[in-house]
């Protein structure tokens, strides 16, 4: 029931101004040809009953499921509201059908036929409201029809005949509009309450999805830990030199630890970016000198993929953020990763920045071979490489790109690229910037915390 008024209620609200339209003009049309007074009287009792509909439709807006007595109010009202306003309305018709000897029968006949096609419309989602004003409207219609015909008891051929026996048809044809509306929106209810259990449903099963991904990531983390452990220590030598097969086969596994290890961490992401528990702990941060060490940290990197990394030192300015260190150097290892991964054998990936209206933009530039047009939705999805057969050439998850994405927007930026197949891709990230003197107080009062601190453990 409570849907059903809310429903209603919509519709009362959403047609407003139309329905007050239709009555003024009604009363209008009928005051100037009979009576202004009969229509002003007939205006201000159809504004009385849509007030009393708007202030119920207001406190449908404060109804609960469970509060059963106010529902109940609320409904009877509308039905109250609903019987006066319709014996208005039947009441007025049938006064002008009888004005001037007949003349203004018409005019009746289209304002109860309007009325109730109205009905048929926007009164559906309370179906006893809905029969209330139809019963009433085909009583109008067939006193204004059977009145002739009961006085005079004209033959078969008359007008009066055909007026009743199209009112028939009129009446035929509104409740069956009416039906047809009450069942659609009975249906629509019907699939909206299904969409809701599979919503409800799909929650569960992404809980639990979630939950099966946190335990599984967080179980394979720690024995990951231990075997890439061990194989860093077999392969530094410290154990004596390896035979080649071996030293070649424990190279192997601790790569594809690494990966292991990576897509682990990915997955462990993913999981809070959904739950929205990844945490950020936001500081003042050179971007000059953030680019500097994010060069040096990512050397290996390079060299592993057979890459140069090189840093346009003249394009290095002062430019401060407000932003998570260990977050930004996250994303920047990956758009420098997918960079070194699809450059070719001893190419280059550039990497600078630039400042720009309060905003400074790191970009990332490769020589590779480029993103198709239009793939733009597919690079930043989940799971989804653009070449993802069997045979694909580069490694991945399709999880970086994504995480990326997710991080730079939750810290106020903008990731994107510009590219050309064939001749290379630049991936940039935008972050907003904040005034140097601001940025040098608050890096000063962060040094002076830590001096104060290291200066009260010296003295414990």
């Amino acid at each position: 029931m409570l849907r059903n008024l809310q429903d209603y209620s919509r519709a009362v609200n959403t047609l407003t101004w139309q329905r007050q339209i239709i009555f003024f003009g009604v009363a209008l049309l009928t005051g100037w040809f009979f009576s202004p007074v009969l229509a002003t009287l007939f205006f201000i009792t159809s504004m009385l009953c849509e007030f009393a509909d708007l202030s119920l439709a207001r406190r449908v807006k404060g109804l609960k499921p469970q509060d059963e007595s106010g529902i109940w109010r609320v409904y009877l009202g509308y039905l109250g509201n609903t019987v006066v306003s319709t014996l208005a309305i039947c009441s007025y018709s049938v006064w002008v059908a009888g004005q001037s000897s007949g003349e203004g029968l018409f005019t009746s006949l289209f304002i109860l036929f309007s009325g109730a096609l109205y009905a048929a419309m926007n009164n559906h989602q309370i179906a006893s409201i809905l029969a209330t004003r139809l019963t009433l409207y085909g009583v109008a219609f067939f006193i204004m029809t059977l009145r002739d015909i009961i006085l005079y008891r004209p033959d078969m051929t008359s007008s009066s005949w055909l007026q009743f026996f199209t009112v028939v048809f009129v009446m035929y044809f509104v409740v069956d509009c009416s039906r047809i509306f009450l069942r659609m929106y009975r249906q629509d209810l019907k699939r909206l309450q299904d969409l809701k259990i599979e919503h409800e449903r799909a929650k569960e099963a992404l809980v639990l999805k979630s939950q099966f991904v946190a335990v599984v990531s967080h179980e394979l983390r720690t024995p990951l830990t231990s075997i890439k452990g061990s194989l860093d220590l077999a392969n530094s030598g410290r154990f004596g030199e390896l035979p080649p097969r071996v030293a070649h086969l424990l190279g192997m596994a601790s790569k594809n630890s690494e990966r292991l290890a990576a897509l682990v961490n990915d997955l462990l992401d993913l999981q809070k970016l959904e739950e929205g528990e990844l945490k950020f702990d936001c500081e003042v941060i050179d971007m000059g000198a953030f680019l500097v060490d994010a060069i040096n940290w990512h050397q290996g990197l390079a060299e592993r993929y057979n890459v140069d990394l090189q840093l346009d030192a003249q394009g290095l300015t002062s430019a401060f953020v407000h932003s998570d260190k260990s977050r930004l150097m996250q994303v920047l290892g990956n758009i420098i990763s997918n960079a070194a991964k699809f450059s070719p054998a001893l190419g280059e990936v550039d990497v600078g920045m630039s400042v720009r209206d309060d905003r400074v933009r790191v970009t990332v530039r490769d020589h590779g071979v480029g993103i198709p047009v239009g793939a733009k939705d597919q690079i930043f999805a989940r799971f989804i490489q653009l070449d993802s057969s069997d045979q694909r050439q580069f490694g991945g998850t399709g999880l970086g790109l994504n995480i990326s994405r997710e991080i730079i927007e939750a810290l106020g930026g903008v990731i994107d690229y510009d590219s050309t197949l064939g001749k290379g891709t630049t991936f940039y990230i935008e972050l907003p910037t904040i005034p140097e003197a601001e940025a040098k107080g608050q890096l000063a009062h962060k040094r002076h915390g830590k001096d104060a601190a290291a200066l009260k453990r010296a003295v414990i």
